[in-house]
């Protein structure tokens, strides 16, 4: 009885240790969106418009996912980048709404409705960025670009034993003494 108390002792700390850790900030691109009311209407058009082309490209990008999955013929990995694919489309095609929306607000010097429409590019551009990312993962590629300059420096312990492990030594000679006949001496 008292062992089963322990191990209840031992299970509830382990269930306190084992909760999950408090939800990470978002990353600083995510977080950054300024005020769309601190934007002036000519830049709005301006980073509306290179929003777009930025989407298109992860659009492109994402299709070429789509066939690399394809020429593997691997259904996860295809069902995967197609659905973030879908999602890509939907909300380029929202993006494409809200920018000819954004010119006809600015046309019209109704700052609201521009202010509104500029915010909805922005958000669907971060999340279009977010969803080549996961396209990425989905082929399991690395969830971050990098450089093409990268190096990795790979220190070797001193303490290793040498030799080719594909290619193992002489054996040994061992004498191994065989088990007694019967088990009466």
């Amino acid at each position: 009885m008292r062992y089963i108390g322990m191990l209840a002792v031992v299970l509830a700390s382990g269930l306190v240790v084992a909760q999950p850790a408090a939800p990470r900030p978002a990353p600083a691109a995510l977080t950054s969106l300024e005020k769309a009311s601190d934007v002036p209407d000519g830049q709005k058009l301006e980073r509306s418009t290179k929003a777009l082309s930025t989407m298109r490209e992860v659009l492109r990008d994402v299709l070429g996912k789509l066939e690399e999955a394809r020429r593997a013929k691997d259904v996860v990995k295809l069902s995967c980048v197609n659905e973030k694919l879908t999602q890509i489309k939907g909300l380029l095609r929202i993006s494409e709404q809200a920018d000819v929306a954004l010119q006809e607000a600015v046309s019209q010097r109704e700052t609201t409705s521009s202010e509104h429409e500029y915010t909805k590019v922005m958000i669907a551009q971060q999340k279009v960025t977010q969803l080549r990312a996961e396209a990425e993962q989905c082929i399991g590629q690395l969830a971050f670009r990098t450089d093409e300059n990268l190096s990795v420096e790979v220190e070797e312990p001193r303490n290793l034993p040498g030799g080719d492990p594909t290619k193992p030594g002489p054996i040994e000679e061992t004498i191994v003494r065989p088990p007694p006949s019967s088990p009466v001496r």
